[in-house]
C-alpha cells in the first residue's frame, strides 16, 4: 500500500484549516461493502485529523445524505462505488472516483489523492478521477452485458409466446411457410408478437450502453440493436447481425458515448451536451460505422457461406446435417444461422432432405436451454428458471430466438452447447432422411404435416436438445469449480439436520440427477464428521440477544468442516435448519450460490458474509461460524474467510430488514478488535457475548 503523505490537519500551533472531506459509497450486488468502505472511510480521516461525512447508497436507499451546504464546504470528494453515481452535484469541487474495494483497503490513500484530483466540471458521471485498477473495467462491462439481458427479457417471452400462441391457433402451412389470413385476431396477434422479436435486440443494446455512458448512450445503443437485427430492411444489407451484432453496437455505443464525454467543451455549450451533442454526435458516429465498416464483413461472411454450402448439397447426408445444425445454432438470427437456413429454403422443392436438416436443428437451442434449467435447477436464478420456461414453450413453435436470453448471459457456456446440441440433431435428421416441404421449423411443423419421417423428427430433435441441456450444464459446473467451486459429486445433497423435512433430502436427490448416487457414501460419512465437529449449542435461559435474536446459540459454530465455499454455505444453511426456520435446505443454498454468482460475498479482512432472500426460509435467521484454516471465498484483498456469518430471510420480509442485518454487521466487523474477540472466544457462550456488542 501506497503511504500517502499526510494532508493538512487542523492544530493550534499550526493554525491551519482543518480538511473537510465528503464520500460517497456504493456497490450494486450488496450492501455490504458498501457500508465496510463507509466505516474504513471514517477510521482513516479520524486517524489523520480529517472530518469526512460519507453517503451510503445501498440497496435500502441512500442514508447520510449529502446536503447543499455539505458540498459547498466541502474539499474535495471521494466517490468508491461500483456503480454509477451522480456527479453534477460536486460540480467545481476536486473528485476522485474508484471502485469500493478501494474504499476498504487504501482508505489513507484516498484521503491523500483526493487533494489533487481533477475538478468536476458538470459534464455528469463522466468526468472526475479514475482510481479504479484494470479489473474494474471487465466488472463494468458484465454488469453493463447484464443489464441488457435482464431488460431484453421480457421482450423475448412476450414476443415469444404471442408468436406461439398464433402459430398454434392460428397458422396454416404454405409454400412460403406458416401463413395467417389477412386481417383475422390471429394475423393480429402474430404482429405484435414480431413486433415484440423486432424491439427486442434494440432494448438489448441500448441498455448495454445505458450501463456503461448513462442516459446520453441509450439512443445510439438502441439505433445500433437495430441495425444488427434489421439491417436488410433498413439500408438492403445482405444479412443481420443478430444479438452478437447488438452486444458489439451495445458496448461501441456506451464505450463512445463515455470518451466523448471526456472531451472538454466550451462552458456555454456544456448544458446541452448529455442531452442533444452527445447522442447526436454518437449515433451518428456509430451508424456509420456499422452502415460503411461494420456490416460490409457480415454481408461477405453471408455471401460466402452461402456459397460454400451451396457447394456441399452433394455430401455425405450427415456431415451436411452436422454443419447445418452447427450452423442454424451459432447466431440464432445472425449472418451464420440466415445462411444456413436461406440456403435450406432453397431448396425445397428440389431436396427437402436440407430443410429437414434445419428444422430439426432450429428448436434445440430453446427446448435444450429450458430443459438444462429443470435439470439443475440450483445453477439458475429464479428469473433464469422462468425464462427456461417460456424458452420450452417457443421451442415446441420453432422460436429459437427463447435461447438468446441464455446464450448472451453465458456465451462461453451456452453457445457452444446450443451448436453441439443443433449438429446432433441436423446429423440424426440426415441420416433418417427426414423431409421439411415449408420454411419453418420444430415440432409444430409436423402437426401441421410437413415433414416426412416424423418419428426420426422427433427423435433428431429429442437427442439435440438433451445433448445441449447436458452440455450446458456441465459446463456451467465446469465453471463453477475453476473459480472456487467443489467438484460436481460435493454438488450432490448434503447432510440434513434431524429437524429438517422429510421430503425435503428427496427433491434434493432428484434435482441431483445421476451424480446422486455417487456421491451417497461421501455424503453419509461427511454427515458424521461434521455432526461431531459442529454439534449444536442448546439455547440456554439468559442467553445473550444477538442481532433481534434472529442469532442464537443454536446457529453457532465455533469450527466448520468444510473446506470450500459452496460447502461451507451448504454446511451453514444446514445449522440455519437446526432452528426450524428452513422449509427446502437446497433451496437455500441455490439461492445463496446465485447470489455468489453475482458476485462474491467474501468482504475481506477474512470477512464472509453469504446470504440469501427466499421463502425457503420462515423467518429471518442468521448463523455464524469460524474457520481456522480458512476458506477460499474470492475476497478483494486475497484473504481466506475464517470469519462467516449467513443470513437468510423470507422474501416477502426481506426488504429493509435483511439490509439492516448486513449493514450492522459489516459495520462492526470493520473494528479490528472486534474481530480478534471473536476469532479467540473460547465456546459458543463467549462468541454470543461478542456478537452482542453488534448494535
Amino acid at each position: 500500500m501506497t503511504s500517502p503523505a499526510g494532508p493538512p490537519v487542523d492544530g493550534s500551533a499550526s493554525g491551519r484549516k482543518r480538511l473537510k472531506l465528503l464520500a460517497v459509497t456504493a456497490c450494486p450486488t450488496g450492501i455490504a461493502h458498501t457500508y465496510m468502505a463507509a466505516e474504513k472511510l471514517q477510521q482513516a480521516a479520524d486517524e489523520l485529523g480529517v472530518d469526512i461525512k460519507v453517503e451510503t447508497q445501498g440497496s435500502i436507499g441512500a442514508e447520510n445524505v449529502l446536503s447543499d451546504n455539505d458540498v459547498r464546504e466541502a474539499d474535495g470528494i471521494i466517490i468508491a462505488a461500483d456503480k454509477e453515481v451522480d456527479r453534477d452535484r460536486f460540480a467545481g469541487k476536486r473528485v476522485l472516483s474508484t471502485g469500493v474495494a478501494d474504499g476498504i483497503h487504501r482508505p489513507k490513500e484516498l484521503i491523500g489523492r483526493v487533494q489533487s484530483a481533477p475538478v468536476q466540471t458538470g459534464s455528469g458521471t463522466g468526468a472526475g478521477e479514475s482510481g479504479g485498477g484494470g479489473g474494474r473495467e471487465r466488472g463494468a462491462a458484465y454488469k453493463a452485458l447484464m443489464n441488457g439481458v435482464s431488460h431484453m427479457i421480457p421482450f423475448v417471452v412476450v414476443g415469444g409466446l404471442l408468436l406461439a400462441v398464433s402459430i398454434a391457433l392460428g397458422g396454416h402451412t404454405t409454400a412460403k411457410g406458416i401463413e395467417f389470413d389477412q386481417g383475422s385476431f390471429w394475423f393480429y396477434v402474430n404482429a405484435l408478437g414480431g413486433l415484440g422479436f423486432k424491439l427486442m435486440l434494440p432494448i438489448f443494446s441500448g441498455y448495454i450502453a445505458y450501463a456503461l455512458g448513462d442516459r446520453p448512450a441509450l439512443v445510439p445503443g438502441m439505433i445500433g440493436g437495430f441495425l444488427a437485427g434489421e439491417a436488410t430492411t433498413i439500408y438492403g444489407a445482405d444479412a443481420n447481425a443478430g444479438f452478437l451484432g447488438a452486444i458489439a453496437t451495445g458496448f461501441l455505443a456506451g464505450y463512445l458515448v463515455v470518451w466523448i464525454k471526456k472531451v472538454k467543451v466550451p462552458r456555454f455549450v456544456q448544458p446541452i451536451m448529455p442531452i442533444i451533442v452527445i447522442p447526436i454526435v454518437s449515433t451518428l458516429a456509430l451508424g456509420l460505422l456499422y452502415i460503411y465498416v461494420i456490416g460490409r464483413p457480415i454481408s461477405w461472411v453471408f455471401t460466402h457461406l452461402t456459397s460454400w454450402l451451396n457447394g456441399m448439397t452433394g455430401s455425405s447426408a450427415i456431415v451436411l446435417g452436422a454443419l447445418i445444425g452447427l450452423m442454424i445454432a451459432f447466431d440464432m438470427g445472425g449472418p451464420v444461422n440466415k445462411t444456413a437456413f436461406l440456403v435450406a429454403v432453397g431448396l425445397i422443392g428440389t431436396n427437402n432432405h436440407v430443410m429437414g436438416m434445419a428444422a430439426a436443428a432450429i428448436p434445440v437451442m430453446p427446448l435444450g436451454q429450458g430443459l438444462a434449467t429443470l435439470l439443475r435447477r440450483r445453477l439458475y436464478s429464479a428469473q433464469e428458471r422462468e425464462t427456461g420456461i417460456a424458452a420450452l414453450f417457443m421451442g415446441l413453435f420453432g422460436i429459437s430466438e427463447g435461447a438468446i436470453p441464455f446464450a448472451a448471459a453465458r456465451p462461453a457456456q451456452v453457445i457452444p452447447a446450443n451448436m453441439l446440441g443443433g449438429a446432433v440433431a441436423g446429423a440424426v435428421a440426415g441420416l433418417a432422411g427426414v423431409q421439411d416441404s415449408v420454411p419453418h421449423g420444430g415440432p409444430i411443423v409436423s402437426v401441421f404435416g410437413a415433414i416426412g419421417g416424423a418419428a426420426m423428427f422427433f427423435v433428431a430433435i429429442a437427442a439435440g436438445t438433451v445433448v445441449t441441456a447436458l452440455t450446458t450444464n456441465a459446463l456451467i459446473e465446469l465453471k463453477l469449480r475453476r473459480t472456487g467451486g467443489p467438484a460436481p459429486a460435493a454438488l450432490s445433497p448434503g447432510p440434513l439436520p434431524a429437524g429438517a423435512a422429510a421430503g425435503t433430502r428427496a427433491d434434493a436427490a432428484a434435482d441431483a440427477g445421476a451424480d446422486a448416487a455417487t456421491g451417497a457414501a461421501t455424503a453419509t460419512g461427511t454427515a458424521t464428521a461434521t455432526a461431531v465437529r459442529t454439534r449444536p449449542a442448546p439455547a440456554a435461559d439468559g442467553e445473550p440477544e444477538v442481532l433481534s435474536g434472529y442469532l442464537t446459540g443454536r446457529t453457532v459454530r465455533t469450527e466448520l468442516a468444510a473446506d470450500s465455499k459452496e460447502a461451507a454455505i451448504r454446511e451453514m444453511a444446514a445449522v440455519l435448519a437446526t432452528t426450524g426456520n428452513v422449509r427446502d435446505v437446497d433451496e437455500l443454498v441455490r439461492v445463496a450460490l446465485a447470489r455468489e454468482a453475482q458476485g462474491t460475498t467474501g468482504l475481506g479482512e477474512s470477512i464472509a458474509i453469504p446470504h440469501a432472500k427466499t421463502d425457503a426460509v420462515t423467518r429471518p435467521t442468521v448463523g455464524f461460524a469460524r474457520s481456522g484454516e480458512g476458506i477460499e471465498w474470492g475476497a478483494p484483498d486475497g484473504t481466506k474467510a475464517r470469519l462467516v456469518f449467513m443470513i437468510s430471510v423470507p422474501e416477502a420480509a426481506a426488504g429493509d430488514e435483511h439490509l439492516r442485518i448486513l449493514a450492522l454487521l459489516s459495520r462492526k466487523l470493520m473494528d479490528t478488535g472486534f474481530r480478534d474477540r471473536l476469532a479467540s472466544a473460547p465456546d459458543v457462550r463467549a462468541v454470543l457475548e461478542v456478537l452482542r456488542e453488534i448494535r
